[in-house]
């Protein structure tokens, strides 16, 4: 049954072991235009041609998983830590990181949670731009496996090789030595262990993976990464803006997500909301 016709299924999906235990860290703020994350954000119109700009938080968010199958799964992995090093000037005047403390670097977040970062045994990558994968530079010569898509993979290594995705991709993290261990895929769907499973939801990016966390006690929750910025683009259906790549795949991508949460009931954590984010890391010290 392919990952389409799961979410008709009357049949709930294979709930993660007990013992399961879910964290979301908080690794900091970016702050940007909301033309880049709302279509027509922003825009001048005939009777207000020059709008007061709004800007917005996003929030970056990680997911930490104790599966006790699988060990310690990590979901993105946010920012680089020196991004005043590795992003290009005009990234971080467009991407500002507004709010980072020393525990919002990742070894110090996944250390707050009871966890050492030597602990994680794999890492899924939701999509690879910059603000996500960055913090793979803490898995260089490790050997912990980087799951990802392959269209993903294929599309960040071209837009950072050729850099016409310079701005959205890095060729820091995409390292073609074995430095890191890539693990790519093909499937529109992956189950990854018991309970959590991978669905392939293009539109922000060509390979962008949701992921689908199945707890026994808790409940269903989905990870958006950038499919869904903030709760608008879900809620009201409105797309993103500038940061938008293929708009038919992401109203397919939209679409099929809404079935996939009315099916489990899932609570839906976006990829940069602020709002969501805290108040779920308020609800809980971990989810289970």
């Amino acid at each position: 049954m392919n990952s389409r016709q799961l979410a008709k299924a009357s049949i709930p999906a294979y709930t993660c072991p007990e013992g399961t235990k879910m964290h979301i860290l908080d690794l900091g703020t970016l702050s940007c235009d909301e033309g880049w994350i709302f279509t027509a954000g922003n825009t001048g119109t005939f009777s207000e041609p020059q709008p007061t700009r709004k800007w917005r938080d996003l929030m970056l968010l990680s997911g930490l998983i104790d599966h006790p199958e699988m060990g310690l799964i990590l979901f993105e992995t946010g920012c680089a830590e020196d991004i005043e090093l590795k992003w290009t000037p005009a990234s971080a005047d467009v991407f500002p990181r507004t709010r980072y403390e020393p525990q919002h670097r990742l070894p110090a977040a996944i250390q707050a949670a009871g966890y050492d970062i030597k602990d994680v045994k794999a890492v899924v990558m939701g999509h690879l731009h910059l603000d996500h994968a960055g913090g793979l530079e803490h898995f260089l010569n490790t050997g912990v496996p980087i799951y990802v898509h392959e269209e993903e993979f294929k599309y960040a290594c071209w837009g950072a090789g050729t850099k016409i995705e310079g701005g959205s991709y890095l060729p820091d993290y995409l390292p073609l030595d074995g430095s890191l261990n890539w693990q790519t895929f093909n499937d529109s769907q992956l189950d990854l262990c018991t309970g959590i499973t991978l669905h392939l939801c293009a539109g922000h990016t060509p390979g962008l993976c949701i992921m689908q966390v199945n707890l026994p006690q808790d409940g269903t929750f989905i990870w958006t990464t950038d499919q869904f910025h903030v709760r608008e683009n879900y809620e009201k259906n409105h797309a993103q803006g500038w940061l938008l790549r293929d708009h038919k795949s992401w109203m397919d991508s939209t679409n099929f997500i809404r079935r996939l949460q009315k099916q489990y009931s899932a609570t839906i954590i976006f990829g940069h909301d602020a709002e969501v984010g805290t108040a779920l890391i308020q609800q809980k010290k971990f989810f289970q």
